[in-house]
Protein backbone atom coordinates (compact mmCIF):
# COMPACT_ATOMS: atom_id res chain seq x y z
CA UNK A 1 0.00 0.00 0.00
CA UNK A 2 1.36 3.40 -1.02
CA UNK A 3 0.28 5.56 1.92
CA UNK A 4 -0.15 9.19 0.91
CA UNK A 5 -2.62 10.29 3.58
CA UNK A 6 -3.55 9.25 7.11
CA UNK A 7 -6.91 9.86 8.74
CA UNK A 8 -7.14 9.79 12.55
CA UNK A 9 -10.42 9.09 14.35
CA UNK A 10 -9.77 10.57 17.79
CA UNK A 11 -6.89 12.76 16.58
CA UNK A 12 -6.94 14.94 19.70
CA UNK A 13 -5.80 12.17 22.04
CA UNK A 14 -2.31 12.65 23.47
CA UNK A 15 -1.09 9.40 21.92
CA UNK A 16 -2.81 9.90 18.58
CA UNK A 17 -1.49 13.43 18.21
CA UNK A 18 2.17 12.40 18.31
CA UNK A 19 1.53 9.89 15.51
CA UNK A 20 -0.19 12.62 13.52
CA UNK A 21 2.84 14.86 14.06
CA UNK A 22 5.12 12.01 12.96
CA UNK A 23 3.31 11.59 9.64
CA UNK A 24 3.17 15.36 9.06
CA UNK A 25 6.96 15.39 9.52
CA UNK A 26 7.20 12.69 6.84
CA UNK A 27 5.34 14.88 4.36
CA UNK A 28 2.05 12.96 4.44
CA UNK A 29 -1.39 14.56 4.31
CA UNK A 30 -3.11 14.26 7.69
CA UNK A 31 -6.78 14.69 8.54
CA UNK A 32 -8.88 13.73 11.50
CA UNK A 33 -11.93 13.93 13.72
CA UNK A 34 -12.34 14.52 17.44
CA UNK A 35 -15.32 15.38 19.60
CA UNK A 36 -14.01 18.69 20.91
CA UNK A 37 -11.46 21.32 19.97
CA UNK A 38 -8.49 21.47 22.34
CA UNK A 39 -5.09 23.10 22.48
CA UNK A 40 -3.66 19.87 21.01
CA UNK A 41 -5.99 19.89 18.00
CA UNK A 42 -5.37 23.62 17.43
CA UNK A 43 -1.64 22.93 17.44
CA UNK A 44 -2.05 20.08 14.95
CA UNK A 45 -4.03 22.36 12.62
CA UNK A 46 -1.27 24.98 12.82
CA UNK A 47 1.22 22.24 11.88
CA UNK A 48 -0.74 21.21 8.79
CA UNK A 49 -3.46 18.76 9.83
CA UNK A 50 -7.10 19.20 8.79
CA UNK A 51 -9.37 18.56 11.80
CA UNK A 52 -13.13 18.72 12.33
CA UNK A 53 -15.34 18.16 15.39
CA UNK A 54 -18.55 16.66 14.06
CA UNK A 55 -19.02 12.94 13.39
CA UNK A 56 -19.90 13.54 9.77
CA UNK A 57 -18.64 11.56 6.77
CA UNK A 58 -19.11 14.60 4.52
CA UNK A 59 -16.44 16.47 6.48
CA UNK A 60 -13.73 13.89 5.77
CA UNK A 61 -11.20 15.51 3.39
CA UNK A 62 -11.36 14.18 -0.17
CA UNK A 63 -7.70 13.14 -0.03
CA UNK A 64 -8.64 10.72 2.78
CA UNK A 65 -11.39 9.00 0.76
CA UNK A 66 -9.13 6.93 -1.52
CA UNK A 67 -8.70 3.53 0.14
CA UNK A 68 -5.69 2.68 -2.02
CA UNK A 69 -3.63 5.54 -0.56
CA UNK A 70 -5.21 6.25 2.86
CA UNK A 71 -4.48 4.58 6.18
CA UNK A 72 -7.16 5.04 8.86
CA UNK A 73 -5.92 5.10 12.44
CA UNK A 74 -8.40 4.88 15.31
CA UNK A 75 -8.30 4.78 19.07
CA UNK A 76 -10.15 1.99 20.93
CA UNK A 77 -11.88 4.70 22.97
CA UNK A 78 -13.96 5.73 19.91
CA UNK A 79 -17.42 4.06 20.11
CA UNK A 80 -18.26 1.45 17.48
CA UNK A 81 -21.39 3.37 16.40
CA UNK A 82 -19.27 6.30 15.19
CA UNK A 83 -20.48 7.15 11.68
CA UNK A 84 -16.99 7.71 10.31
CA UNK A 85 -15.79 4.36 11.68
CA UNK A 86 -18.76 2.64 10.02
CA UNK A 87 -18.04 4.43 6.71
CA UNK A 88 -14.40 3.35 6.56
CA UNK A 89 -15.29 -0.22 7.58
CA UNK A 90 -18.00 -0.46 4.92
CA UNK A 91 -15.73 0.92 2.18
CA UNK A 92 -12.94 -1.54 3.03
CA UNK A 93 -10.22 0.89 4.11
CA UNK A 94 -7.11 -0.39 5.87
CA UNK A 95 -7.84 0.46 9.53
CA UNK A 96 -5.34 0.10 12.33
CA UNK A 97 -5.25 0.91 16.01
CA UNK A 98 -2.70 3.49 17.08
CA UNK A 99 -0.68 0.74 18.77
CA UNK A 100 -0.48 -1.29 15.54
CA UNK A 101 1.03 1.68 13.74
CA UNK A 102 3.46 2.28 16.60
CA UNK A 103 4.37 -1.40 16.49
CA UNK A 104 5.33 -1.11 12.84
CA UNK A 105 7.44 1.98 13.55
CA UNK A 106 9.22 0.34 16.50
CA UNK A 107 10.01 -2.78 14.50
CA UNK A 108 12.83 -0.96 12.76
CA UNK A 109 14.57 0.59 15.79
CA UNK A 110 15.60 -0.32 19.32
CA UNK A 111 12.32 0.34 21.13
CA UNK A 112 12.59 1.29 24.79
CA UNK A 113 9.05 0.80 26.11
CA UNK A 114 7.82 2.15 29.46
CA UNK A 115 4.65 0.48 30.75
CA UNK A 116 2.73 0.46 34.03
CA UNK A 117 -0.49 1.53 35.69
CA UNK A 118 1.06 4.84 36.71
CA UNK A 119 4.35 6.67 36.41
CA UNK A 120 4.92 5.70 32.79
CA UNK A 121 4.44 9.17 31.29
CA UNK A 122 6.94 10.84 33.61
CA UNK A 123 9.40 7.95 33.44
CA UNK A 124 9.32 7.66 29.63
CA UNK A 125 9.61 11.46 29.36
CA UNK A 126 12.64 11.49 31.66
CA UNK A 127 14.24 8.66 29.67
CA UNK A 128 13.60 10.43 26.36
CA UNK A 129 15.12 13.67 27.66
CA UNK A 130 18.20 11.94 29.09
CA UNK A 131 18.84 10.19 25.77
CA UNK A 132 18.04 13.27 23.66
CA UNK A 133 20.74 15.35 25.35
CA UNK A 134 23.24 12.44 25.47
CA UNK A 135 25.52 11.06 22.75
CA UNK A 136 22.84 8.39 22.09
CA UNK A 137 19.98 10.69 20.96
CA UNK A 138 16.49 9.21 20.45
CA UNK A 139 13.11 9.26 18.77
CA UNK A 140 10.17 9.30 21.19
CA UNK A 141 6.38 8.91 21.19
CA UNK A 142 5.19 10.16 24.58
CA UNK A 143 1.94 10.48 26.52
CA UNK A 144 2.59 14.01 27.72
CA UNK A 145 3.75 17.35 26.37
CA UNK A 146 7.35 17.81 27.52
CA UNK A 147 8.07 21.34 28.68
CA UNK A 148 11.65 21.09 27.41
CA UNK A 149 10.42 20.58 23.84
CA UNK A 150 6.77 21.77 23.86
CA UNK A 151 5.91 18.48 22.15
CA UNK A 152 5.06 14.82 22.73
CA UNK A 153 7.17 13.74 19.75
CA UNK A 154 10.95 13.63 19.31
CA UNK A 155 12.62 12.77 16.02
CA UNK A 156 16.20 11.87 15.16
CA UNK A 157 17.74 10.97 11.82
CA UNK A 158 20.72 9.33 13.51
CA UNK A 159 19.59 7.48 16.65
CA UNK A 160 18.81 3.77 16.71
CA UNK A 161 16.52 4.23 19.75
CA UNK A 162 12.80 4.97 20.05
CA UNK A 163 11.24 5.65 23.46
CA UNK A 164 7.61 4.55 23.66
CA UNK A 165 5.02 5.07 26.38
CA UNK A 166 3.41 1.62 26.27
CA UNK A 167 -0.33 1.77 27.00
CA UNK A 168 -1.99 -1.28 28.56
CA UNK A 169 -5.53 -0.08 27.75
CA UNK A 170 -7.25 -2.57 25.41
CA UNK A 171 -3.97 -4.59 25.43
CA UNK A 172 -2.51 -2.02 23.04
CA UNK A 173 1.06 -2.65 24.15
CA UNK A 174 0.93 -6.19 22.74
CA UNK A 175 1.53 -4.70 19.27
CA UNK A 176 4.93 -3.32 20.26
CA UNK A 177 8.38 -4.81 19.67
CA UNK A 178 10.39 -3.85 22.77
CA UNK A 179 14.17 -4.06 22.76
CA UNK A 180 14.05 -3.13 26.44
CA UNK A 181 11.04 -2.56 28.66
CA UNK A 182 10.43 -0.93 32.01
CA UNK A 183 7.36 -1.69 34.12
CA UNK A 184 6.59 0.89 36.80
CA UNK A 185 3.57 -0.72 38.49
CA UNK A 186 0.83 -3.28 37.93
CA UNK A 187 -1.95 -2.05 40.23
CA UNK A 188 -5.23 -3.19 38.64
CA UNK A 189 -6.91 -0.70 36.30
CA UNK A 190 -9.15 -0.74 33.22
CA UNK A 191 -11.26 -3.50 34.74
CA UNK A 192 -13.96 -2.58 32.22
CA UNK A 193 -11.60 -4.19 29.69
CA UNK A 194 -9.85 -6.88 31.75
CA UNK A 195 -12.56 -7.92 34.20
CA UNK A 196 -10.19 -9.20 36.90
CA UNK A 197 -6.79 -8.41 38.39
CA UNK A 198 -5.58 -11.82 37.19
CA UNK A 199 -6.34 -10.95 33.55
CA UNK A 200 -4.70 -7.56 33.99
CA UNK A 201 -1.49 -9.23 35.24
CA UNK A 202 -1.61 -11.78 32.41
CA UNK A 203 -1.61 -8.90 29.94
CA UNK A 204 1.62 -7.53 31.44
CA UNK A 205 3.14 -11.03 31.42
CA UNK A 206 2.36 -11.23 27.69
CA UNK A 207 4.04 -7.83 27.22
CA UNK A 208 7.24 -9.10 28.88
CA UNK A 209 7.29 -12.07 26.48
CA UNK A 210 7.64 -9.64 23.56
CA UNK A 211 11.02 -8.26 24.69
CA UNK A 212 13.87 -9.00 22.28
CA UNK A 213 16.07 -11.92 23.37
CA UNK A 214 19.12 -9.62 23.43
CA UNK A 215 17.27 -6.98 25.45
CA UNK A 216 16.34 -6.37 29.07
CA UNK A 217 13.43 -5.89 31.46
CA UNK A 218 13.64 -3.39 34.32
CA UNK A 219 10.84 -4.26 36.74
CA UNK A 220 9.62 -2.38 39.80
CA UNK A 221 10.87 -4.22 42.88
CA UNK A 222 8.37 -6.40 44.71
CA UNK A 223 5.53 -6.34 42.14
CA UNK A 224 3.03 -9.17 41.75
CA UNK A 225 4.19 -9.75 38.19
CA UNK A 226 5.89 -12.98 37.11
CA UNK A 227 7.75 -12.07 33.88
CA UNK A 228 7.56 -14.48 30.94
CA UNK A 229 10.69 -13.29 29.15
CA UNK A 230 12.57 -15.13 26.41
CA UNK A 231 15.85 -16.83 27.12
CA UNK A 232 18.65 -14.28 26.99
CA UNK A 233 16.63 -11.34 28.35
CA UNK A 234 18.31 -9.76 31.38
CA UNK A 235 15.86 -8.99 34.20
CA UNK A 236 16.63 -6.20 36.68
CA UNK A 237 14.63 -4.69 39.54
CA UNK A 238 14.41 -1.09 40.70
CA UNK A 239 12.70 1.09 43.30
CA UNK A 240 13.43 4.13 45.42
CA UNK A 241 15.48 2.13 47.94
CA UNK A 242 15.76 -1.53 46.85
CA UNK A 243 16.71 -3.54 43.78
CA UNK A 244 19.50 -3.66 41.21
CA UNK A 245 18.91 0.06 40.61
CA UNK A 246 17.95 2.34 43.50
CA UNK A 247 18.63 5.65 45.23
CA UNK A 248 20.61 6.27 48.39
CA UNK A 249 21.77 9.31 50.33
CA UNK A 250 18.55 11.18 49.48
CA UNK A 251 18.60 14.86 50.46
CA UNK A 252 15.40 16.92 50.45
CA UNK A 253 15.43 20.59 51.43
CA UNK A 254 15.02 24.18 50.27
CA UNK A 255 12.81 23.02 47.41
CA UNK A 256 15.52 20.73 45.98
CA UNK A 257 16.14 16.98 45.91
CA UNK A 258 19.52 15.28 45.45
CA UNK A 259 20.41 11.57 45.64
CA UNK A 260 22.99 9.02 44.57
CA UNK A 261 21.99 6.58 41.81
CA UNK A 262 23.08 2.99 42.52
CA UNK A 263 23.62 0.63 39.55
CA UNK A 264 24.88 -2.97 39.53
CA UNK A 265 28.46 -1.77 38.94
CA UNK A 266 28.78 1.91 39.89
CA UNK A 267 27.26 4.72 41.94
CA UNK A 268 26.40 7.98 40.18
CA UNK A 269 26.65 10.63 42.89
CA UNK A 270 24.75 13.87 43.33
CA UNK A 271 21.86 13.47 40.91
CA UNK A 272 19.57 16.50 41.11
CA UNK A 273 15.87 16.29 40.26
CA UNK A 274 14.79 18.98 37.83
CA UNK A 275 11.20 18.49 39.08
CA UNK A 276 11.85 18.11 42.83
CA UNK A 277 9.01 15.94 44.11
CA UNK A 278 9.57 12.73 46.00
CA UNK A 279 7.74 10.42 43.57
CA UNK A 280 10.17 11.52 40.86
CA UNK A 281 13.08 9.90 42.69
CA UNK A 282 11.72 6.47 41.80
CA UNK A 283 10.64 7.58 38.31
CA UNK A 284 14.16 8.92 37.81
CA UNK A 285 15.78 5.70 38.98
CA UNK A 286 13.75 3.74 36.40
CA UNK A 287 14.51 6.16 33.56
CA UNK A 288 18.23 6.28 34.38
CA UNK A 289 18.37 2.48 34.61
CA UNK A 290 17.27 2.07 30.98
CA UNK A 291 19.53 4.92 29.83
CA UNK A 292 22.50 3.46 31.75
CA UNK A 293 21.93 -0.01 30.27
CA UNK A 294 22.18 1.55 26.80
CA UNK A 295 25.41 3.42 27.46
CA UNK A 296 24.48 6.84 28.87
CA UNK A 297 27.40 8.14 30.93
CA UNK A 298 27.27 9.34 34.54
CA UNK A 299 27.62 12.97 33.46
CA UNK A 300 24.85 12.55 30.87
CA UNK A 301 22.56 11.02 33.50
CA UNK A 302 23.23 13.90 35.91
CA UNK A 303 22.74 16.56 33.24
CA UNK A 304 19.57 14.96 31.89
CA UNK A 305 17.92 14.66 35.29
CA UNK A 306 18.86 18.18 36.41
CA UNK A 307 17.57 19.83 33.21
CA UNK A 308 14.32 17.83 32.94
CA UNK A 309 11.45 20.32 33.26
CA UNK A 310 8.66 17.76 33.39
CA UNK A 311 5.58 17.03 31.32
CA UNK A 312 2.52 19.22 31.38
CA UNK A 313 -0.13 17.98 33.82
CA UNK A 314 2.39 15.72 35.61
CA UNK A 315 2.97 17.38 38.97
CA UNK A 316 2.96 20.69 37.15
CA UNK A 317 3.58 23.84 39.23
CA UNK A 318 1.27 26.49 37.78
CA UNK A 319 1.70 29.01 40.60
CA UNK A 320 4.44 29.14 43.20
CA UNK A 321 4.48 32.08 45.62
CA UNK A 322 5.13 32.55 49.34
CA UNK A 323 1.38 32.67 49.97
CA UNK A 324 -0.29 30.36 47.47
CA UNK A 325 0.89 27.36 45.46
CA UNK A 326 -1.08 25.67 42.65
CA UNK A 327 -0.07 22.25 41.36
CA UNK A 328 -1.81 20.26 38.63
CA UNK A 329 -1.52 16.48 38.25
CA UNK A 330 -3.03 13.95 35.83
CA UNK A 331 -3.48 11.33 38.60
CA UNK A 332 -6.68 9.31 38.11
CA UNK A 333 -6.03 5.99 39.89
CA UNK A 334 -6.21 5.64 43.70
CA UNK A 335 -2.52 4.75 44.01
CA UNK A 336 -1.56 7.74 41.86
CA UNK A 337 -3.70 10.01 44.00
CA UNK A 338 -2.09 8.78 47.20
CA UNK A 339 1.42 9.27 45.76
CA UNK A 340 0.58 12.74 44.44
CA UNK A 341 -1.05 13.98 47.65
CA UNK A 342 1.71 12.51 49.82
CA UNK A 343 4.36 14.22 47.69
CA UNK A 344 2.63 17.59 48.09
CA UNK A 345 2.35 17.14 51.84
CA UNK A 346 6.04 16.22 52.04
CA UNK A 347 6.94 19.40 50.15
CA UNK A 348 4.61 21.57 52.22
CA UNK A 349 4.29 19.91 55.65
CA UNK A 350 3.05 23.06 57.40
CA UNK A 351 0.56 24.23 54.77
CA UNK A 352 -3.09 23.36 54.21
CA UNK A 353 -3.48 21.22 51.09
CA UNK A 354 -6.82 21.54 49.29
CA UNK A 355 -7.53 19.12 46.45
CA UNK A 356 -9.93 19.47 43.51
CA UNK A 357 -10.54 16.02 42.05
CA UNK A 358 -12.48 15.05 38.93
CA UNK A 359 -13.10 11.27 38.79
CA UNK A 360 -12.46 9.70 35.38
CA UNK A 361 -14.86 7.01 34.05
CA UNK A 362 -17.95 5.52 35.69
CA UNK A 363 -16.42 2.03 35.64
CA UNK A 364 -13.21 3.09 37.41
CA UNK A 365 -15.22 5.01 40.02
CA UNK A 366 -17.41 1.95 40.65
CA UNK A 367 -14.47 -0.47 40.85
CA UNK A 368 -12.30 1.64 43.18
CA UNK A 369 -14.69 3.89 45.15
CA UNK A 370 -13.34 2.75 48.55
CA UNK A 371 -9.73 3.16 47.44
CA UNK A 372 -10.42 6.62 46.00
CA UNK A 373 -12.02 7.70 49.28
CA UNK A 374 -9.06 6.42 51.28
CA UNK A 375 -6.53 8.28 49.10
CA UNK A 376 -8.51 11.52 48.97
CA UNK A 377 -8.89 11.50 52.76
CA UNK A 378 -5.14 12.28 52.91
CA UNK A 379 -6.04 15.84 51.88
CA UNK A 380 -6.75 18.59 54.38
CA UNK A 381 -9.81 19.48 52.32
CA UNK A 382 -11.45 17.95 49.22
CA UNK A 383 -13.55 19.58 46.51
CA UNK A 384 -15.04 16.69 44.50
CA UNK A 385 -16.40 17.22 40.99
CA UNK A 386 -18.77 15.12 38.87
CA UNK A 387 -17.43 12.09 37.00
CA UNK A 388 -15.88 12.75 33.58
CA UNK A 389 -17.41 9.99 31.39
CA UNK A 390 -14.88 10.00 28.51
CA UNK A 391 -15.86 7.00 26.35
CA UNK A 392 -18.50 5.61 28.72
CA UNK A 393 -22.25 5.84 29.20
CA UNK A 394 -23.58 6.34 32.75
CA UNK A 395 -23.85 3.36 35.11
CA UNK A 396 -26.96 3.38 37.29
CA UNK A 397 -26.18 4.38 40.86
CA UNK A 398 -22.59 5.44 40.08
CA UNK A 399 -21.86 9.11 40.77
CA UNK A 400 -19.13 11.00 42.60
CA UNK A 401 -21.25 10.67 45.75
CA UNK A 402 -20.22 7.03 46.24
CA UNK A 403 -16.69 8.34 46.80
CA UNK A 404 -17.77 11.50 48.63
CA UNK A 405 -19.76 9.68 51.33
CA UNK A 406 -16.67 7.68 52.38
CA UNK A 407 -14.12 10.54 52.46
CA UNK A 408 -13.16 11.45 56.02
CA UNK A 409 -11.51 14.89 55.57
CA UNK A 410 -13.53 18.15 55.23
CA UNK A 411 -15.22 18.00 51.84
CA UNK A 412 -17.46 19.73 49.30
CA UNK A 413 -19.33 18.16 46.38
CA UNK A 414 -19.94 20.39 43.37
CA UNK A 415 -20.12 20.43 39.58
CA UNK A 416 -17.70 22.23 37.25
CA UNK A 417 -19.96 25.26 36.89
CA UNK A 418 -19.97 25.77 40.67
CA UNK A 419 -16.21 25.36 41.14
CA UNK A 420 -14.93 28.82 40.17
CA UNK A 421 -17.45 30.74 42.33
CA UNK A 422 -16.63 28.40 45.22
CA UNK A 423 -12.89 29.07 44.91
CA UNK A 424 -13.53 32.82 44.68
CA UNK A 425 -15.28 32.70 48.05
CA UNK A 426 -12.59 30.67 49.82
CA UNK A 427 -10.10 32.65 51.90
CA UNK A 428 -8.01 29.77 53.28
CA UNK A 429 -6.30 28.36 50.17
CA UNK A 430 -2.58 27.77 50.74
CA UNK A 431 -1.72 24.85 48.44
CA UNK A 432 -4.26 23.89 45.76
CA UNK A 433 -3.85 20.55 43.98
CA UNK A 434 -6.01 19.95 40.88
CA UNK A 435 -6.20 16.27 39.98
CA UNK A 436 -7.82 14.19 37.23
CA UNK A 437 -7.55 12.93 33.65
CA UNK A 438 -10.75 14.46 32.26
CA UNK A 439 -11.42 18.02 31.11
CA UNK A 440 -10.44 19.66 34.39
CA UNK A 441 -7.47 21.06 32.45
CA UNK A 442 -9.84 23.57 30.81
CA UNK A 443 -10.40 25.19 34.20
CA UNK A 444 -6.73 25.58 35.10
CA UNK A 445 -6.24 29.09 33.70
CA UNK A 446 -9.41 30.54 35.31
CA UNK A 447 -8.49 28.86 38.63
CA UNK A 448 -4.98 30.31 38.42
CA UNK A 449 -6.41 33.80 37.76
CA UNK A 450 -8.62 33.53 40.84
CA UNK A 451 -5.65 32.54 43.00
CA UNK A 452 -3.49 35.35 41.59
CA UNK A 453 -6.18 37.84 42.56
CA UNK A 454 -6.08 36.50 46.12
CA UNK A 455 -2.32 37.13 46.25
Amino acid sequence: MDIQSIYFIGIGGIGMSNLARYFISKGKKVGGYDRTETLLTKTLVSEGAEVHYEDNVNLIPDYCKDKTTTLVVFTPAVPSDNEEVKYFEKEGFVMQKRAQVLGTITQYSKALCCAGTHGKTTTSSMLAHILKQSHLDTNAFLGGILKNYSSNLMLSEESEFTVIEADEYDRSFHWLHPYMALITSVDPDHLDIYGTEEEYLKSFEKFTSLISSDGALVLKHNTKLSPKVKEGVCVYTYSIDKGDFHAKNIRIGNGEIYFDFVTPTEVVKNVQLGVPVKINIENGVGAMAIAWLNGATADELRHGMATFQGAKRRFDFLLKTDNIVMIDDYAHHPQELAASISSVKTLYPDRKVTGVFQPHLYSRTKDFADDFAHSLSLLDELILLDIYPAREKPIEGVTSKIIFDKVTCPKVLCNKEELLPLLEQKSDIEVLLTIGAGDIDRLLEPIKEILEQKI
